[in-house]
């Protein structure tokens, strides 16, 4: 009886002994597979950039990472990108009752479903870093130190206009407006450390040039 029990009680430790190891060597084993407690930043860092905004935004465990991406420079980019976004989209809004263009409407059009995704986007990324989005209207059409931004007395002129002197005032004003958006993403590329901004930026650079590029060729001058 004595043998039995004590047959019983080393079978037990063996079994506890065992299911404990293999504990450990599972938690183990997922760490190697990783390269340890790197491995889960690496997976962090392959997410989809929709599944990270969306932490983000809603303050979940990708928050504190996203912050410490960005530095003065994205900060600013997203503070004046929002300005000068609202501003293109204010000017495009004007296309479809006073532009005579077809190409003019249909450009007025790609900039405003462009911008506005943008403009919100860039105020997401503000509110994630603790910036404060700048205020509907907070900025002048003046402002000083923002390149291509309209003066109140030019958005006056545009708004007044119609038809083929609408065609030209918007386009060369937009040249002018593009011009200044794509020397702050340029600006972004050399200083900026968020990846995404810096990504926003190159899709900037790229788009309004070739813009520009249209607009220049609609207007005479290429």
């Amino acid at each position: 009886m004595t043998s039995k029990r004590s047959l019983f009680r080393r079978t037990a430790a063996a079994v506890v002994s065992a299911g404990a190891a293999a504990v450990v060597l599972a938690a183990c084993g997922g760490g190697d597979s990783t390269g340890g407690h790197d491995g889960h930043g690496a997976a962090a860092a392959s997410a989809s950039p929709s599944a990270t905004a969306s932490a983000t935004a809603s303050g979940g465990a990708q928050a504190p990472a996203a912050k410490g991406q960005h530095n003065a420079a994205d900060a600013a980019f997203a503070k004046g990108m929002i300005p000068h976004h609202r501003q293109a989209v204010e000017m495009a809004d004007l296309a479809p009752s006073r532009a005579r263009s077809a190409e003019v409407k249909k450009l007025a059009e790609d900039i405003r479903k462009a911008q506005d995704p943008e403009i919100k986007t860039l105020s997401g990324w503000l509110a994630s870093w603790g910036e404060q989005v700048p205020a509907e209207g907070a900025m002048d059409h003046s402002a000083h130190g923002m390149s291509g931004m309209m003066t109140a007395e030019q958005m006056d002129r545009l708004k007044n206009a119609s038809g083929a002197a609408f065609d030209t005032a918007f386009m060369e004003l937009m040249v002018e407006h593009h011009e200044g958006a794509v020397a702050m993403a340029k600006t972004q590329q050399a200083q900026g450390a968020f990846p995404a901004a810096r990504a926003m930026a190159d899709a900037i650079v790229t788009s309004q040039s070739a813009e520009i590029a249209q607009m220049n060729k609609l207007l005479g001058k290429s």
